[in-house]
């Protein structure tokens, strides 16, 4: 047995605080447990009463002689922890705690809570909540809405999670309209224990749920989240709406990488790589998880419109295309069989429009035949009701061609408000329906893209050659005098030490010879600022390229000192570094930050000083592989240009991906490096030719020993 069977397969219920008192929550949940028709045995707890509902009540959970399976707490917090220690007594494996007072409302509340996960690690216990609406089990063999909603849901193939109760409530609502039935239900609550990795574990090789769908307000355990996801998701969707990400980083960034990756661009990279089907609104969710659970996934990309109004299957074919999905060319055969059930002013091609006298008999035999052309992976039925044609029969005819195909069929139905209600009883297994032509579309393509995910082989972590030992001596030697910024020749030393090919450098102090250093590199040169507080070297004239004699040198370093004295930034200078001038090519950084949630972050872009302007970037979290990393160089919006555009020789693309995989071996391999930035890295068509120009690593300080 699975650890929450005893919560979501009980085969006996303690409701603690069970009560007869009108509009309370002890009333409503008892309530709910008998007219959803619970499986098991149903046991009230209250010591003022003798019975509840004509059903023996029990004054404590240890005055039931029978065993208990699942505790569901609703009483005041002050006597919650008294209610679970007398459930870890009587041997209850499974706890929902409905009662609020806990972590929520700080203070007192944190210590309440923390009292009691300690006591279900005591007693073996898993637990829901506290703060919660409660849980649904709809599946034959229990039948269980322990929860205080006023909708239950019918039986279905959907799981979902809802981190907040009341959105919980909505969302159970909005599904009982479209009668969209679901397998399990679970509001978490202050997810004192079973959170969203714990479900997403249970529910992956449920025989009974099809589709995950996901309230997060945060994860939890985002690593462990992660790595559930991008294996689940390879089998079952997993939809999410996520919020509490418009707030920045509480990291103070200083390089390019942690000024861009805000938490928003963190979750977004951690829910893209893993293959989630990331949604921003319940609405589109309920859209979505209707869309997952009522068609099947399509085989390709290829959408065929049909309707019977000109302007909606314009949308349609608008949107399909805006979201990277391709309007179907339909076969000649198709079209001519069409043309024979359809008026000479309809059109065939394409979208393909009946006008609008088009009826249940044209939808059943046009949509057939769009369905058995070999071109199409994906059907969209649009229908705006004339007054003389009655809808739900149209739908009724959407319908039944589309349990007919292994190919999904979405309908739109731009009719009055009464026949979204009507549809969902009048053809309960009705394909999924929408308002708008934009809502059937995003549906679509989500679909397809989740298609595409699963097609997309699991890939490879690479590691490579590296003389590990030397890059951990200077980390580790930075973090003993209290971290911060490396050296410039620090951080090319880590990099080399990594294989990145650097360029040939010196390092010479305000007074020393950087005349000598020039003539170790060789000219041409470049000239930079060194100092640890200096960020953006370029703005306050701490950089100079180009240089070709030593006169040259002399007096570009004579008047860098006076531009750096007028920006006020000469207290800060340290020194100089002399740097071999590389040739040019296309510039593009590659850089780390570590997010306190979710570990180091990877960033690809196009590189330069322009970088934050642009925010031409990509991110993804830890593990990077090589699929993830060739995946990053495309998505950037720039990437034709490192291809090769107007008569452009391609750069070396092999080796930027190459370069990516390595800066996640370094920042995996070696602990406390914060943020990492390399930029700009100039790439060529030649690898031979390509150099790390520029590289900040800023390392953590030392933890303080307890």
């Amino acid at each position: 047995m699975h650890s929450l069977d005893a919560i979501f397969k009980p085969r006996s219920i303690a409701i603690i605080g069970a009560t007869t008192r009108k509009g309370s929550i002890g009333r409503e949940i008892l309530r709910n447990l008998f007219d959803y028709e619970f499986n098991g045995k149903i046991f009230p707890v209250n010591p003022r009463y003798e019975n509840i509902h004509s059903v023996k009540a029990y004054p404590t959970v240890l005055s039931i002689p029978d065993a208990v399976d699942l505790a569901v707490i609703i009483v005041p917090k002050e006597h919650v922890m008294q209610a679970v220690e007398d459930c870890g007594r009587k041997g209850v494996k499974g706890l929902v705690i409905i009662s609020a007072g806990f972590r929520e409302v700080g203070g007192e509340g944190i210590k309440r809570e923390e009292a009691i996960v300690a006591a279900i690690r005591k007693h073996g216990m898993r637990l829901i909540g506290p703060n919660c609406m409660g849980v649904i089990a709809a599946i034959p063999d229990v039948q269980m809405n322990a929860t205080f909603s006023p909708a239950a849901p019918s039986l279905g193939n959907l799981a979902m999670m809802s981190q907040s109760g009341a959105l919980g409530v909505a969302i159970l609502l909005a599904a009982q309209k479209l009668n969209l039935g679901m397998s399990y239900f679970a509001s978490v609550g202050n997810k004192a224990d079973v959170s969203a990795p714990d479900l997403l574990e249970y529910w992956e090789n449920d025989p009974h749920t099809d589709v995950i769908a996901l309230y997060l307000e945060s994860f939890g355990e985002p690593q462990r989240f992660f790595e559930l996801s991008k294996r689940i998701s390879k089998k079952k969707p997993i939809v999410v709406v996520k919020s509490g990400t418009s707030a920045a980083g509480a990291r103070a960034a200083s390089s390019h990488t942690g000024a861009m990756a805000s938490l928003e661009v963190a979750v977004e990279a951690l829910l893209q790589q893993a293959g989630v089907v990331r949604v921003s609104t319940i609405e589109e969710m309920i859209d979505v998880v209707a869309g997952f659970a009522r068609a099947p996934v399509p085989r390709g990309n290829r959408v065929c419109i049909v309707t019977n109004a000109g302007g909606p299957g314009i949308m349609a074919a608008d949107n399909v295309e805006a979201q990277g999905l391709v309007t179907a060319e339909l076969s000649p055969k198709t079209q001519e069989a069409m043309r024979r059930y359809l008026p000479p002013e309809a059109s065939v091609r394409n979208p393909v429009d009946m006008v609008a006298g088009a009826g249940p008999d044209e939808y059943e035999k046009i949509l057939d035949l769009a369905l058995a052309d070999d071109g199409v992976d994906l059907a969209i039925a649009i229908f705006v009701p004339p007054l003389m044609i009655e809808p739900i029969e149209v739908m009724r005819r959407i319908t039944r061609v589309g349990r007919a195909y292994d190919k999904p069929v979405l309908s739109v139905l731009m009719a009055e408000e009464r026949y979204y209600e009507m549809i969902p009883r009048e053809i309960p297994d009705a394909v999924p329906f929408y308002k708008f032509p934009e809502a059937a579309a995003n549906v679509a393509a989500q679909m397809n893209r989740h298609r595409e995910w699963r097609a997309v082989p699991a890939g490879k972590v690479r590691t490579f050659k590296a003389d590990a030992k030397r890059a951990r001596a200077i980390i580790d030697a930075k973090i003993e005098v209290g971290g911060g910024y490396l050296a410039p020749s620090d951080a090319y030393d880590v990099l080399d030490a990594f294989g990145f090919p650097v360029c040939k450098h010196r390092t010479v102090a305000t007074d020393g010879d950087i005349a000598a250093a020039a003539k170790a590199t060789g000219y041409p040169v470049v000239l930079k600022v060194v100092g640890e507080g200096i960020v953006h070297k370029s703005d306050i004239g701490g950089v100079v390229v180009g240089i070709d004699s030593r006169d040259e040198l002399l007096a570009a370093r004579k008047e860098m000192e006076k531009k750096l004295r007028a920006a006020g930034a000469w207290d800060a200078v340290t020194g100089f570094l002399v740097q071999e001038m590389a040739s040019a090519g296309k510039e593009v950084i590659l850089g780390v930050v570590r997010d306190p949630r979710l570990g180091p972050l990877l960033m690809f872009g196009m590189g330069g000083k322009y970088v934050e302007i642009l925010r031409d970037v990509v991110f993804r979290v830890m593990p990077v592989t090589d699929i993830d990393a060739a995946e990053m160089v495309h998505r950037i919006k720039s990437y034709p240009l490192l291809e090769g555009v107007r008569g452009d020789v391609p750069v070396d693309i092999d080796f930027i991906v190459e370069c990516i995989q390595r800066l996640a071996h370094l920042v995996t391999t070696i602990d406390g490096i914060e943020e990492l930035d390399m930029n700009p890295v100039m790439v060529h068509p030649e690898r031979a030719h390509c150099r790390v120009l520029d590289a900040r690593i800023r390392v953590r300080a030392a933890k303080a020993s307890i």
